[in-house]
């Protein structure tokens, strides 16, 4: 019974008549043998026939927590469909439902009143971490606070590693540091599962997420620790104080920042430019778009010009309109992009206007911000617009894929941060594909888990950029497609964890010398669901 309730070892219905003896399973099962192709079926059939995602979404939860490699094997063989149901932009309903929908705990939960004994839970769990994921809950997605309603991002975010990357599931372990919520709704939330107080804050959280730190790095040597939706103050706090010491990245501002470049390269692949000659207009001034205008800073350098000219070339804007110079209360991060020299602007269709950008990316979660007139101005100052619409999930995408190509007359150059179906529009097929990370994180992950690298650099992201633009074919451009095609994405990821265990090899960075074949090394160590 142990053995069947495992989900790392049960196959159930698929164990054979030889290991049924051998491991007394004998009467614990129905009698008929079922191959893992006749239960992916069955699993397929079932699916198909839940009449919304959320109930696609709990039904698969299930599957993963009864056997693993019947769910990765749905995963992996059905990207494109199970893909959107396990994370955005379904995932994002399940947090916000998470107490209600919640069956089996998965992951870790470590709270402030933890505090002091963080090494001794850690030790709780069974298995060899190589990988954490860890959230806050502060920034889920586009939806704000969800306290430790958030676990379900991490969970989600290792699915992917394991799925379009490779990484052993047994190495994975999402964690939820609760800290409490500011969210009145949770609290008063008969079926929240969190912490029911304020949000820590000041002192008490920084030596709490450094107790984390500490301990996770002594209980699991070598572990790879990734960021994933803290608040903007807290998100570039803690990368800018660990990334230099310890092997730690955070995905919504450096992960975002190489999918979104990878895009751009494509782009201009197709109209012909220049990156360095692209003025850039990001509606946001968060994480996701200063990761973004950093590593286009840096890119556009690579190409030839100085800094402060890059600099000059990427703008942003947030809440209270264009960020420029002398402009009261900007923080530390927004302080790069705010030139001197331009009038304050409100609004970002005047913006667009004063500005005249060759390329607007929205990252700011605000639902239909690129309106038909932004889409109009944008298609009236260039012959072929980048429109990126990043954020999500779906509700809070600045655009639909459709509202991109019509309202630029099918010349826009488009990208999603949610899938959209395809577009037809005077007699072609628009086929746009997302600018989502799970491009970049899960091949990132294995490059760095592969070459045991010590850190995680931007020239990872760089280079993990540069080789998801050259995954893209000409018969994608041709369609509109500024990204591969997501059935591709393990060998995607797995031809981008080579040019990132290059880069740790390269830079001493890696335990070990270079082994002759990196390609082989990568390929070796990807989990293959099956019995």
């Amino acid at each position: 019974m142990t053995l069947l309730r495992d989900p790392l070892l049960n196959k159930g219905t698929a164990f054979t008549e030889a290991e049924r003896d051998a491991l007394g399973l004998r009467g614990l099962l129905p009698p008929c043998v079922l191959t893992m192709e006749t239960q992916v079926e069955r699993v397929l059939t079932n699916l198909r026939t839940l009449p919304t995602d959320l109930e696609k979404y709990v039904a698969l939860n299930s599957l993963h927590d009864r056997n693993e490699a019947l769910f990765f094997r749905v995963v992996v063989d059905n990207i494109d469909e199970i893909q959107p149901i396990i994370y955005t932009p379904t995932v994002g309903l399940a947090c916000q439902k998470y107490g209600l929908i919640f069956q089996r705990p998965r992951g870790m939960f470590i709270s402030s009143r933890d505090r002091g004994q963080i090494a001794e839970i850690l030790k709780n769990w069974p298995y060899p971490a190589k990988l954490i994921v860890v959230t806050d809950g502060e920034r889920i997605l586009g939806l704000g606070d969800l306290g430790a309603n958030g676990m379900g991002i991490p969970v989600g975010k290792l699915s992917l590693y394991s799925a379009c990357a490779g990484v052993h599931p047994e190495h994975c372990l999402p964690i939820v540091l609760d800290v409490g919520t500011n969210n009145d709704e949770l609290l008063n939330d008969p079926y929240y599962l969190g912490l029911r107080e304020r949000r820590l804050t000041g002192e008490a959280y920084d030596s709490f997420v450094d107790e984390f730190m500490q301990a996770a790095r002594k209980t699991f040597p070598g572990v790879l620790i990734q960021f994933e939706d803290f608040a903007n103050h807290s998100a570039f706090k803690l990368l800018h104080k660990y990334r230099d010491e310890a092997c730690v990245f955070n995905d919504d501002i450096q992960g975002t920042a190489a999918v979104a470049l990878a895009g751009l390269f494509s782009a201009l692949r197709v109209n012909g430019g220049k990156l360095r000659d692209q003025r850039i207009l990001f509606l946001g001034a968060g994480e996701a778009a200063t990761g973004i205008a950093d590593l286009v800073v840096s890119a556009m350098m690579a190409e030839g010009i100085s800094e402060a000219e890059a600099l000059r070339r990427n703008w942003l804007v947030d809440s209270r309109g264009l960020v420029v110079g002398g402009r009261d209360g900007l923080s530390g991060h927004k302080l790069r992009y705010a030139h001197a020299g331009q009038a304050p602007i409100a609004d970002f269709l005047t913006a667009i206007k004063t500005l005249k950008p060759t390329a607007i990316i929205g990252v700011a979660a605000v639902g239909g911000a690129f309106t038909p007139e932004v889409l109009k101005a944008m298609a009236a100052l260039n012959e072929q617009p980048i429109v990126f619409a990043l954020s999500n999930p779906t509700s809070k995408a600045e655009c639909s894929a459709e509202d991109a190509y019509r309202y630029t007359e099918g010349r826009a150059l488009f990208a999603c941060g949610s899938p959209y179906d395809p577009v037809k529009l005077n007699g072609r097929t628009f086929v746009p594909r997302q600018g989502n990370n799970s491009y970049i994180f899960p091949g990132v992950g294995l490059g760095v888990i592969a070459s045991r690298s010590r850190l995680v650099t931007d020239e990872m992201f760089m280079a993990a950029a540069h080789t998801l633009a050259d995954c893209v074919g000409k018969e994608d451009l041709a369609q509109g497609s500024l990204y591969p095609a997501l059935p591709r994405i393990r060998e995607v990821s797995a031809r981008i964890a080579v040019a990132v265990a290059d880069v740790a090899y390269q830079r001493g960075l890696a335990d070990g010398p270079a082994p002759n074949d990196v390609k082989g090394l990568v390929q070796s160590q990807m989990y293959e669901p099956q019995y």
